[in-house]
């Protein structure tokens, strides 16, 4: 018995690479375009039957979506799936995560808090904590660092805008936008989060760095609170 079913062992209908050869990869479902990067099964089971069980496992997130919420060693866990298949599967959901960022990059407008949010949102969405990210922008509201200035639970990112005026200082920053994440997917702000980011447009008021927006990111949507006059 092999212990390794091949795209070449399946009816000719079934195979994913010849379908894409012949139709294109417009046309193969989501798991018959992750059989074609993965090429093999495992015993018993061809490319196309494991890449239908690594995108719905049965359990918990299903979908393309759910490949970016895995490490290589909680795909190592799924049967058929060692430490070359698991790199694969983490460098596919690497390049859709940068190609989307290449993508929401071009004509990026520091003004728009819906560009913004576009551009981190594939980074930030998938993240299992809450992130506070800080981008330092020049006087003509040119990206000129960021940062990640903090990484808290699953309740609240916690900040000391002490530590985050000494790093714009350091840039030479003449403003900056704080985003974070909602691990939960609703970017709806707490009322700590409006207490935070008052303090620190209150801080960068006296010291000449305006706090231009706060921009929370939720699973595939945000608020800028900004817009919702949150802080002024």
């Amino acid at each position: 018995m092999k212990n390794n079913c091949t795209m070449k062992d399946m009816y000719l209908e079934e195979r994913p690479y010849e379908k894409c050869r012949r139709f294109g990869p417009e046309n193969l479902t989501d798991a018959e375009l992750l059989a074609v990067i993965l090429r093999t099964g495992t015993q018993g089971e061809n490319s196309l039957d494991l890449a239908r069980r690594i995108l719905h496992p049965g359990s918990g997130s299903s979908g393309l979506l759910s490949l970016h919420r895995w490490s290589g060693e909680q795909l190592m866990r799924i049967r058929g799936i060692g430490r070359v298949k698991s790199i694969q599967i983490l460098c596919i959901a690497e390049l859709a995560r940068r190609m989307s960022r290449e993508t929401a990059a071009e004509g990026l407008d520091f003004s728009s808090p819906s560009k913004i949010a576009r551009y981190y949102m594939e980074d930030m969405r998938h993240l299992d904590r809450e992130v506070l990210k800080v981008l330092f922008l020049n006087t003509r509201a040119r990206l000129i660092a960021e940062s990640n200035v903090s990484s808290g639970t699953v309740d609240m990112a916690v900040v000391s805008p002490r530590e985050l005026f000494i790093e714009a200082f350091q840039t030479g920053a003449a403003s900056m936008i704080l985003l974070h994440n909602h691990p939960s997917g609703n970017p709806e702000p707490s009322g700590e989060d409006i207490r935070v980011t008052q303090r620190i447009y209150e801080a960068g008021a006296m010291i000449g760095i305006e706090l231009l927006d706060h921009i929370i990111i939720g699973d595939n949507c945000f608020v800028s609170l900004k817009e919702r006059k949150a802080f002024q």
